[in-house]
């Protein structure tokens, strides 16, 4: 991952090379119908249309567009744009990796909302309450892995680190909970983090 200094550093636009961004498109729409098919709604069933929840408490967590775990999912980029610097290099165009980002987002969405995952949030991790995200919640879960992907590009590694390091503790001061606490939490719980976190519950 490295800051912009050529052509090939950043996505170049749809008109260019519409091959990616046609790939991006139909990543959408195959995610959309497979959120839907796993019994996903819109929007928040409360019908409230505020674009940003803060409270990760609430029932509407996860239910509108953006939430405070949209900056995990913004670090979901950051890390694709490094892994895939290391890995590709230059033989694979940016814009190519960027829909294998977005592609991998998607993915993630959709095994996020299957029973098995959403059970594990309910069992293991603060999410006690967590019955999926709704498909706007997800879309823009996966934009912001988009972002992230393209905001890493422009920094570098280097600055990538810095503001990776950043989000993790801003969000972990805020609200107990981060990119690296949920995978703690899914893969291996530890019953101490989880009381840990509990106790900073705000109903709402």
């Amino acid at each position: 991952m490295r800051a912009v200094d050529d052509n090939q550093s950043m996505p170049t636009s749809p008109r260019e090379r519409p091959g990616p961004w046609i790939a991006i498109a139909a990543v959408l729409g195959a995610t959309v119908v497979a959120l839907r098919m796993e019994g996903r709604i819109w929007w928040c069933a409360c019908g409230g249309w505020q674009p940003w929840i803060s409270n990760v408490w609430s029932e509407h967590c996860s239910q509108h567009l953006a939430d405070p775990y949209s900056l995990s999912h913004m670090l979901h980029g950051v890390f694709f744009a490094g892994l895939f610097a290391l890995v590709f290099k230059s033989r694979v165009p940016v814009a190519w990796q960027l829909a294998m980002a977005v592609t991998a987002a998607a993915a993630w969405e959709i095994l996020e909302n299957s029973a098995f995952i959403i059970n594990r949030y309910r069992t293991e991790t603060m999410s006690y309450n967590y019955l999926g995200d709704s498909v706007v919640n997800s879309l823009g879960d996966i934009a912001c892995c988009g972002v992230g992907f393209v905001v890493a590009r422009r920094l570098g590694w280097k600055w990538s680190i810095v503001l990776f390091i950043a989000i993790e503790l801003a969000m972990l001061a805020l609200i107990r909970d981060n990119l690296t606490l949920n995978v703690i939490m899914l893969i291996c719980p530890v019953r101490a983090i989880r009381e840990w976190q509990s106790a900073g519950h705000v109903p709402g």
